[in-house]
């Protein structure tokens, strides 16, 4: 048995069998290895721990009078199902093991602020959060995407929890799926079979009312967004986009938060929706204006953003924005060249332009992307563009057919 105080935490591994034979022993060797030390917290490791009888079970609860703040680690699932099953993992906290898998040669099929999405197999796809502290994200968007599915959404949902080496992944089975970015790669002329996939899929969320209480609201974080940016803007400028967005009406519509190409999945000839972390709820503007970034905003000033991001050229990522967005506001394809639908479109993204560079401007403020002279340029132009939208512009309230 080893014990280690680290950061005046006492780390106790656990091994083989704890029951009736050996449990006064291993209390014993327990105790005499804590004689002396100033600890705050306990953790039992209990990787190498095989199973433990109800006597184990009562030193475990001795040493939480010992020490209030314990908790378990690395448990089995069968030492799980019996600390389950006698009420352990309602005293303390018990972490299950996690089983190891590795990306090394699998295909990056999407990226993100927060991770990477692997392809492991035709069936699997695995979802490596960068941060290493990321369960608590992980089990929030479970639960989101758990809560997306009941409500009608197509979504997949994470089977199971895995570590990647010292990172966390959620696997999910999507057998054979392709993302719309994959699709449009290899074969560039069903551009319009993906914007109409994807449109049909936005009104599915889009036509999806939520209860506010377990899902963010985003009118209030964009707001936050122009509290960032305030310094750079006039005073006169910053009053108009917090009244403007201030006035954008309250919703319980269902957004998606993140909802772009990667995140597009074809399956046979079902079309799925994953990486659902991002869900929250609000005003469908909101939920355009990311579409306007993830496609637009972010490659400006940034040669090869779009390759990178979706393997596809600034070109095609604008054009089926511009188709997205004519085809959201309820023009079809075929009509989407008539001058005045042009009219009402180009209405519509100056309003989107708005949130959409609002958040460019200060995602590179809350990056401190102003360093060097490019990073100046991109800043400035997000700032001119801002600008020149919000100008252009008297309210968020987008046009309808």
């Amino acid at each position: 048995m080893k014990i280690e105080l680290k950061d005046r935490i006492l780390v106790i591994e656990l091994e083989g069998r704890i029951d009736t034979n050996n449990s006064a022993k291993v209390e014993q060797e327990i105790l005499a290895g804590c004689a002396g030390l100033d600890y705050d917290g306990m953790i039992l490791d209990a990787d190498k721990l095989e199973y433990v009888s109800s006597s184990g079970l009562r030193v475990i609860l001795r040493l939480r009078k010992k020490c209030s703040q314990i908790k378990i680690i690395n448990a089995s699932s069968e030492v799980y199902d019996i600390l389950e099953m006698t009420g352990f993992t309602m005293m303390m906290p018990v972490e299950k093991a996690y089983r190891h898998l590795s990306v090394d040669g699998c295909e990056v099929i999407g990226a993100g602020a927060k991770g990477r999405v692997y392809r492991l197999d035709q069936e699997t796809i695995i979802k490596v959060y960068m941060n290493p502290d990321s369960l608590a994200d992980i089990h929030k968007e479970r639960e989101l995407a758990r809560t997306a599915f009941v409500l009608g959404v197509p979504t997949a949902i994470s089977y199971d929890v895995v570590k990647v080496g010292d990172y966390f992944g959620s696997v999910f089975e999507l057998l054979n799926a392709e993302s719309f970015s994959e699709i449009m790669s290899k074969d560039p002329s069903r551009m319009d079979e993906c914007v109409g996939r994807s449109i049909d899929l936005l009104k599915i969320v889009h036509g999806t009312q939520v209860d506010e209480s377990n899902i963010p609201d985003m009118k209030w974080r964009v707001l936050g967004w122009a509290d960032m940016i305030e310094g750079y803007l006039s005073e006169e400028k910053i009053k108009k986009l917090k009244r403007i967005l201030t006035d954008i009406p309250d919703s319980h519509t269902m957004l998606h938060g993140d909802f772009q190409l990667n995140n597009i999945m074809q399956q046979g000839g079902e079309t799925l929706l994953i990486d659902m972390d991002t869900l929250c709820h609000g005003d469908p503007i909101f939920e355009l204006a990311n579409m306007f970034a993830a496609y637009v905003g972010f490659a400006e000033n940034c040669p090869g953003e779009t390759m990178e991001f979706f393997g596809l050229p600034e070109e095609t990522c604008e054009e089926f924005w511009k188709k997205s967005l004519a085809l959201y506001l309820g023009y079809p394809l075929d009509q989407q060249d008539a001058p005045s639908v042009r009219t009402v479109v180009r209405e519509a993204e100056n309003k989107v332009k708005v949130v959409g560079y609002t958040r460019l401007l200060k995602w590179t403020i809350s990056h401190q992307l102003n360093k060097t002279e490019e990073e100046r340029k991109r800043m400035d132009q997000y700032k001119a563009e801002l600008l020149e939208a919000l100008d252009s512009v008297e309210d968020l309230i987008l046009p309808s057919k």
